[in-house]
């Protein structure tokens, strides 16, 4: 679960301060997707940013499961994200030396807390490559993938740690409109699959349907999007 509560973000803008997110409250429960939509500079990122931890809010709360963490200093932050939030970001952000299965293996490596062996981390990266389509690919270095299958394995490393967060930044932006259902498709089933709560950005109209609820953003408010 993801709740934020009247949260307000400032960003600074040369020599003034300018207002990203303007008491901005959303709640999401496990299992669940909120599509956020919203034109280019109306708050979307700073959003995800304050959700997934990235950044301190203003004013307001934001809880993560039974966690309140707008308090946290940067390391227990950083330590929060590690165990509790998977982010999916607009770029796969792979690294070129690695196959597909070690992006996931060295995901798993960053936690201290998970301390599986390393046979245990191959496993499991391998049971979510299999999950998004890609067990006949997992010996590919990202050079050797499809933009879509980047995006996939962008999704699978987000999920390595078992988070009960996710946070989804415009995963289809540079897909056709088939691959991009078919990822946005893969991001609600594993949503379920791992009961986690999940924030998903697009610019995609086409893509509003599969979520469970559609907010708008638009110079930095939050409101239910009209049917």
């Amino acid at each position: 679960m993801i709740d934020l509560d009247s949260v307000t973000f400032t960003r600074p803008d040369g020599a003034r301060r300018v207002t990203a997110l303007d008491n901005v409250s959303i709640h999401v429960d496990n299992g669940h997707v909120a599509v956020i939509t919203g034109p280019s500079g109306s708050g979307k990122s700073s959003l995800l940013a304050v959700a997934s931890t990235l950044a301190r809010p203003d004013s307001g709360t934001i809880y993560i499961d039974d966690t309140e963490v707008t308090g946290l200093d940067d390391a227990s932050a950083t330590q929060l994200r590690r165990e509790r939030i998977g982010i999916v970001f607009q770029q796969s952000n792979l690294i070129a030396s690695l196959d597909a299965r070690d992006q996931l293996v060295m995901m798993g490596e960053l936690d201290g807390a998970h301390r599986s062996t390393r046979a245990r981390r191959r496993t499991q990266a391998e049971e979510l490559l299999d999950a998004v389509g890609l067990a006949d690919h997992m010996h590919k270095r990202p050079a050797q993938l499809s933009g879509g299958q980047r995006q996939r394995v962008n999704i699978a490393r987000a999920l390595m740690n078992e988070p009960t967060v996710l946070v989804v930044d415009e995963p289809t932006s540079a897909l056709d409109s088939q691959a991009a259902a078919h990822i946005t498709d893969m991001v609600v089933k594993l949503t379920h699959e791992h009961n986690a709560a999940t924030i998903l950005v697009t610019h995609d109209e086409n893509l509003i349907a599969r979520g469970s609820q559609h907010l708008h953003m638009l110079d930095g408010r939050l409101t239910p999007a009209r049917r």
